[in-house]
Formats: structure tokens, sequence, C-alpha cells
């Protein structure tokens, strides 16, 4: 077997993938990644519907030298069980040879790369990038979020909010092993007074936030996938809407960004994240909701860097 094809076989754990994808460098290239439209093919991503409330995702994209496809399973049945809710692979393929060239944990690409999205928005973004932070959902996007906030922002305060008081404490207890002051909430409406860093990351089957206060608020809203799914009020949608500014991750919210179509919002009129990187926005000085509903683009972006840093390791 020669080398090549060895390599090629690679597949890598949860761990190992999450070494090759540090925060701060997966948010640039998730911006290298906007500023190339024209070299990126992103087809729309294929969901199948299985029993139970579960799907199928297949996410391919290329960039003409790489090609990738995300493969994951979401099972709604597995929360509260040992197994995980989204489990499968993101395969990486050499353009030029037609080689696999890895394996990576598709459900760490996932966390990774959506909680860079939301750090990449936030940076240009956010009126108050500091924090403190506070996070509704302490799932793996939550955690996810937090290391990305605190590596990218140095965010040092989080409060977080969740139906379930164990995994609020667990994700707390998490903070304080990264060295973060952190605390469980329960009052929603005080700690979206006190945190001008806002991050939704539930299961979206129901409004959990009502209210972003401040003026120098910024709401990323990672939890709402499709039309049905919801996290935010529909007033809290209108109200920054009209006060502030609203953001979409990609022109794919248009069929996707629940929240904001069943606040009646035209989504097609929205600014992307694309044209704040394109266009090197100013950061606002008015309260801004990103709504992000995900995009293989961003998988495309963790692939590349997984790429450049495995083959670092190897040279």
């Amino acid at each position: 077997m020669s080398h090549s094809s060895t390599h090629s076989s690679a597949a890598l754990d949860a761990q190992a993938t999450a070494a090759l994808l540090p925060w701060k460098e997966l948010a640039e290239e998730i911006a290298a990644v906007l500023l190339q439209p024209r070299a990126v093919q992103v087809p729309p991503r294929i969901v199948m519907p299985l029993p139970a409330g579960g799907s199928l995702f297949c996410m391919p994209a290329t960039d003409g030298q790489v090609a990738m496809t995300k493969l994951i399973s979401l099972t709604p049945g597995n929360a509260g069980t040992p197994r995980a809710t989204i489990q499968g692979d993101v395969v990486v393929f050499d353009v030029a040879t037609g080689e696999r060239r890895l394996i990576l944990d598709g459900p760490t690409v996932t966390a990774r790369r959506t909680a860079a999205v939301s750090l990449l928005a936030a940076q240009r973004l956010a009126p108050n990038p500091q924090g403190p932070l506070l996070i509704v959902g302490a799932g793996v996007q939550g955690l996810a979020h937090m290391q990305a906030f605190a590596a990218g922002l140095g965010v040092r305060e989080v409060q977080v909010a969740s139906r379930s008081a164990e995994s609020a404490q667990s994700l707390v207890s998490q903070a304080h092993a990264m060295g973060l002051q952190a605390s469980a909430v329960q009052d929603l409406e005080a700690a979206a007074r006190h945190c001008p860093l806002i991050v939704t990351c539930t299961p979206a089957r129901a409004v959990v936030l009502h209210a972003a206060p401040r003026a120098d608020a910024f709401v990323s809203a990672v939890g709402a996938f499709t039309p049905q799914m919801v996290e935010l009020a529909p007033s809290l949608c209108l109200g920054l809407a009209q006060a502030g500014r609203v953001v979409v991750d990609t022109a794919d919210a248009l069929h996707e960004a629940g929240d904001l179509l069943q606040a009646g919002i035209d989504v097609a009129a929205l600014p992307t994240l694309e044209q704040v990187v394109r266009e090197q926005w100013l950061r606002p000085q008015v309260p801004v909701l990103f709504k992000s509903c995900g995009w293989g683009g961003w998988d495309l972006a963790a692939t590349r860097l997984a790429m450049h840093r495995a083959a670092l390791q190897n040279s």
C-alpha cells in the first residue's frame, strides 16, 4: 500500500478533529471562503426525513482544490440518552487526484464551524464584543459557543440558561475549568439586561428569548434552521429589525430562518455575512441580530483548515 493511500484512510475522532480546528483560525478561514464566492460551489443540502423526527443530511462543497461531503444523522430521540443526537462524518477528497485525504468527526466539525460562524459575526458586528455572554441552551452548541467566544473575543463572564438544571450546571462547571466566571440563571430577562452578547442554541421547539433590551445587544440565533422552528419571539425580531440590524449567515436563510419567517420579516432583503466581510462593515452602534441557519461552505472552510494543519503536522 502506498504512503498516500495509507494517509488517505485516516479517520479522526472528535478530539483529533477539534485539534485541527482552533477557533480564531477557523473564523478566519470562514471569512476567506466568503471572499472566494466564484471558486466555492455549495449545492443545496439534501435533508431526508427519517422516522420519529430524525433527518439524514448530505452536504457537499468544493473550492476546486478540495471536495468534501458531510453526512450526518440527526436523531432527536437520543436526547437524554448516552447516544449523541448528531452523528456522522465529513469525508475530504483531493480534487486533483481524487484521493480521500481525511475523514473528520462530523458532529465536531458541525459544532465548531457553527460556533466559529457566530464568532466571526460577533467579531464584525457585536457593539460590545467583550461580553458578558448569555448562553440559552446548554448542549453541544452551548459549549462550542462558550469556547469560541472565550478564545476569539476574550469573553471572561458567562451566564447559562437551560430547561435542564443539570445541563446548565455542567456547562457552568466546564466554564470554571476554563478559568471563566460563570453561573446558571433562571431569570432570562434579568440576564439579557446584564449580557450584551446572547447566543440561543436550543432545540428550537418554542420561543425562549422574548427580549434583548440592551442598546449594545448582539444576538446570535443558532437553533432554528427550518421555517417551523423558532427560538426568538416575533416581537424581538421585529424590534431589532426596526431599531438595529438583522444579518443572516447566507441567502439560504430565505427558506430556513424560522425565527425571521414567523415574524413576517422579508429575509430576502437582509444583508448576509458575506456582505459584512466583503464590504468591511464598521462595527454597528445599534443592536444586532445574527440569524445562523447553516451552510456547506462553513464545513468546507473547516475541512480546508483541517487539511492545511494536518499537512503541517505530517511534514
